[in-house]
């Protein structure tokens, strides 16, 4: 089970009704953050979640309205007696940002940990999920991260039996290692079922449509991707900005076979993004104009998916 939650879902700058972008992940008991825009702790808040959990911080890039929260963030897990370390992973440049940072939060009383992505695809582990951060095409250098959550293959009795395989030896087969038992060596593969789908999640904003997005999203359970304008008549104005209207972020949607789409990281122009569903839905039917605290759980194939 993958545990979504857009904690806001704003651009450039934070509204009445609307935080800045930042969205939260829960997976098998570890938490992580995707960017910190202004406000990203009181959303934590508002949704009743405490950032003494989150673990791992992934920035997509360094604009302010991704990272301006940060500061305020490592300060509040300062006064909730968090002594675990933290992780955060951006692009390059990552050391000098927080060095900027904490001339800000000066008391840190936990580690801080940092991985600067230098590669344009950069493969990883974090929040018990492999993860794979892909570059896009915004101003600066940017990052859209795509996670999977793998599931474990079942123990099949019958095969384990028609292979002969020792019952005492089942459940280490069964846990992925190779036996040697008697003079024999015996492999997982002998005593475990098909392959089992796991889960996918995309998240990518402030970028011009790639093929690399296309690729990532493909058959993803659920792409979040940037909605920054909805009228077609400012497409002029996303390619100067490098943002995505939301009809090109729907096409790549569609493209990619994506199960569900929801749209994130809308210009302050765009005061209400619901206007432009009809629209958009004629591209990917089902879409959602996401709003702040927009929230689901993601469950294996044989499961409910839960929307909150």
């Amino acid at each position: 089970m993958l545990e979504v939650c857009l904690l806001g879902t704003g651009g450039t700058v934070p509204l009445p009704e609307r935080w800045l972008t930042s969205c939260l992940l829960r997976c098998r008991g570890e938490e992580i953050l995707i960017d910190c825009g202004e406000g990203t702790q009181i959303a934590l808040h508002k949704q009743k979640y405490s950032c003494k959990q989150i673990g791992t911080i992934l920035l997509t890039h360094f604009h302010a309205d991704h990272t301006a929260g940060l500061p305020g963030l490592l300060l509040t897990m300062a006064k909730s007696e968090r002594t675990e370390p933290v992780t955060i992973i951006g692009p390059q440049g990552l050391k000098e940002f927080l060095d900027g940072v904490f001339a800000i939060a000066r008391y840190v009383p936990f580690e801080v940990h940092y991985a600067e992505l230098k590669e344009d695809e950069v493969g990883f582990k974090a929040g018990g999920m492999n993860v794979t951060a892909f570059a896009l095409r915004h101003s600066v250098r940017t990052y859209g991260y795509e996670f999977r959550l793998p599931r474990g293959r079942r123990f099949d009795k019958e095969k384990a039996l028609a292979n002969n395989v020792p019952m005492r030896i089942w459940s280490r087969l069964q846990k992925g290692e190779t036996v040697t038992y008697e003079g024999t060596v015996y492999e997982p593969e002998q005593v475990l079922a098909e392959e089992r789908k796991g889960l996918k999640l995309v998240y990518a904003t402030d970028t011009r449509p790639t093929e690399a997005l296309v690729t990532h999203a493909e058959n993803a359970d659920l792409l979040i991707a940037e909605g920054m304008y909805g009228d077609p008549e400012c497409l002029e104005k996303a390619k100067k900005n490098k943002h995505m209207l939301m009809q090109e972020a729907a096409e790549i949607a569609s493209r990619a076979k994506a199960a569900r789409l929801w749209f994130t990281h809308y210009s302050p122009s765009v005061k209400e993004p619901e206007i432009y569903l009809e629209e958009i839905e004629k591209i990917y039917p089902g879409c959602v104009i996401a709003k702040d605290g927009e929230m689901t759980d993601l469950a294996f194939a044989d499961e409910e998916i839960q929307n909150v």
